[in-house]
């Protein structure tokens, strides 16, 4: 009895912790940090008086989904598949889980997220840690060298979930890949193209699609003297510089991974560097870069993609970003990432990057890995977030509803303007009678009828886009 009390006590102290942080506004992860001890605790205590209590949670970084939240899912689906299928992509499925080895190795420092499985039937198992990898061997193993696919499943990571920001150890993966041997950037911008229509099509806001190359990272990495076996280590610490500063990403390669000081220095001066075709000319005529084979392959690679990029009009969402390194091991050339924007906080400022929402590269040594006779099949491919999109989605379908009978007109007249809601349709007892609809624009002010059918050739005409499908 004594030790119950003393575990009750412990609950109670507990759960006055939690009540505590909550009302200091406490970081998310933190609440849910010391939710989970308090839970534990509880299910210590086990049954009471003749009941058995269950603790009824999710696992930690999983969710469940409402009616109302799936059907924001199928809309997003809807708009990434159908984009899929424009571009001529097959659809295929594969295992949730995979032999141990099929996934050793092919993660560099991420490899230690990936969940393995015991041992229930003579074979080591893990969980997939995403699709890319499968998709190479379903290649190898079939002798495909050809095909244009597109996979949408759940993958797992033994991450530090963020459930605000649409970071789960259980998540959707929508992979979009052309394997096969084409003429060179041609698939590469095929990607980026199907990256921007994606995101523009579910207009969750402005977006930059950063673009860099592996070839190009490993020749700075070996002009500015980093060593051989320390690439990947140094690559996996440049690719922070979009979450922390250059200080913080210089300290981690000189303190916990042993590199020169003059040598993050010389880093430094390169992946502090971004723009556009203009950065690629000025690094072709680079001294010590143009001298480096793979740099130079790199570079002129990336010359070719952006006048593809020119003739299919998103250039202007392309920045090359020589921070971006993309820490996976299988990637061999160009990368990409596309992230959402911030509006600058002056004029004059630049905007700020608040999240990724999709990302590639092309990895054309990963089938080789597989295949007996080491027989390699070039691929390039695109993975779109949708966690973090279908996190924005929510957020703004909770702002939009006003639970009330009346709500008055002001107020929801103000609510568009902080929102940047450009127009608002107006029906009231006139307008019925009428046969119209009131359309205002929000920052004019202006008022003008639109009949009924006529409203969103209207509104398409105004915003010049499609209407959001979301």
């Amino acid at each position: 009895m004594a030790e119950r009390a003393a575990l009750e006590e412990l609950v109670r102290l507990q759960g006055e912790r939690v009540r505590g942080l909550k009302q200091q506004k406490a970081s998310a992860e933190q609440i849910e940090e010391e939710v989970a001890k308090l839970l534990k605790l509880k299910a210590q205590l086990g049954p009471d008086e003749g009941k058995q209590k269950f603790v009824l949670k999710t696992p930690k970084g999983t969710r469940d989904y409402s009616p109302r939240q799936m059907a924001v899912r199928e809309k997003v689906f809807d708009v990434i598949i159908s984009c899929f299928k424009r571009h001529g992509a097959e659809v295929i499925d594969t295992p949730v889980f995979e032999l141990k080895e099929t996934l050793t190795g092919k993660y560099g420092e991420d490899s230690k997220l990936i969940y393995d499985l015991k041992d229930q039937g003579g074979e080591l198992l893990s969980l997939r840690y995403d699709l890319t990898v499968p998709f190479a061997r379903y290649l190898a193993m079939n002798k495909l060298t050809n095909i244009k696919r597109y996979h949408i499943a759940k993958v797992y990571r033994r991450d530090n979930p963020a459930m605000t920001r649409g970071r789960y150890r259980e998540f959707y993966q929508c992979d979009f890949d052309i394997a096969g041997q084409f003429d060179p950037m041609i698939p590469d911008a095929e990607c980026l193209k199907i990256m921007c229509e994606i995101l523009s099509s579910l207009q969750i806001g402005d977006f930059l699609v950063k673009v860099n190359d592996r070839r190009i990272l490993d020749g700075m990495f070996a002009i500015c003297g980093v060593p051989d076996s320390k690439f990947r280590t140094i690559c996996s610490s440049v690719d922070k510089l979009d979450k922390v500063s250059w200080e913080e990403v210089k300290n981690e390669m000189v303190g916990e991974k042993g590199l020169a000081p003059e040598v993050a220095d010389r880093i430094g001066d390169y992946v502090q560097q971004h723009g556009g075709v203009s950065l690629v000319e000025q690094l072709l005529q680079d001294p010590e870069l143009s001298q480096n084979k793979q740099a130079l392959e790199g570079l002129g690679d990336l010359k070719l993609l952006f006048e593809y990029l020119t003739l299919l009009g998103i250039a202007d969402k392309i920045s090359f970003d020589l921070s971006l390194a993309r820490g996976l091991d299988y990637y061999t050339g160009v990368i990409y990432e596309a992230v959402l924007l911030q509006s600058p906080a002056q004029a004059g400022e630049e905007p700020l990057g608040v999240g990724s929402v999709a990302a590639g590269g092309r990895y054309d040594g990963l089938v080789g890995m597989f295949d007996p006779k080491g027989r390699k099949v070039p691929c390039v491919g695109l993975s779109i977030g949708v966690e973090r999109i279908f996190s924005i989605v929510e957020q703004r379908l909770e702002a939009e509803l006003l639970y009330k009978k009346n709500p008055k007109l002001l107020n929801q007249l103000q609510y568009c303007e902080e929102a940047g809601i450009p127009l608002v349709a107006i029906i009231g007892e006139q307008e019925l009678k009428d046969g119209v609809i009131k359309l205002r624009s929000v920052a004019s002010r202006e008022e003008v009828d639109i009949r009924r059918e006529d409203l969103v050739e209207e509104i398409k005409r105004r915003t010049s886009e499609p209407l959001c499908t979301c």
